[in-house]
């Protein structure tokens, strides 16, 4: 709509965008979102894998602590659960006046158990208590450190169908 002022030019009131203007901008947006979306998904997953990775690693640096400690050498029959201290004096909220083995035993960064909490790493302790499996699940499933398979436990599956595992050195 033109309005004409009084002797002088015609100007014009449509002021901001149109409609078409608008539908685009959010198409090219939404466009965007879908094409970095699942790129951010998977740098995700690798940094869940990365974390379980080191977390055995801590783990098993704990276990090769414990069995320096014991005469003769042997490997616990478990791990305590997770966020607790672990010790020579046994495991809980906080290890005083004792070898610590772990100060904070580290869980898998997205599994529960049924009530919610944090869930540990599938643990299993050979039959002549100087050989064990740890095991993660991996979520990406192109990991090269990763093998095709479940960890032993049918409790501990893996969605994926890939885990990581490290046994005593």
């Amino acid at each position: 709509m033109y309005v004409r002022s009084r002797g002088g030019p015609v100007l014009s009131k449509a002021e901001g965008f149109t409609l078409i203007e608008l539908l685009v901008v959010i198409a090219i947006i939404g466009a965007l979102s879908a094409l970095i979306l699942p790129n951010f998904m998977a740098v995700r997953e690798n940094a869940r894998d990365t974390q379980r990775k080191a977390d055995l690693r801590t783990i098993q640096s704990g276990l090769e602590l414990y069995k320096q400690n014991q005469e003769p050498a042997s490997y616990p029959t478990g791990i305590p659960a997770p966020d607790l201290c672990w010790s020579s004096t046994g495991s809980g909220v906080a290890c005083q006046d004792s070898v610590v083995y772990i100060k904070n035993v580290p869980h898998d960064p997205n599994r529960k158990d049924g009530s919610g909490d944090p869930e540990g790493y599938f643990f299993e302790i050979g039959s002549n208590d100087i050989t064990y499996t740890l095991c993660a699940c991996l979520e990406n499933a192109a990991d090269p450190k990763g093998v095709a398979g479940n960890c032993s436990d049918t409790s501990y599956e893996c969605t994926s169908g890939y885990k990581y595992v490290v046994t005593e050195p």
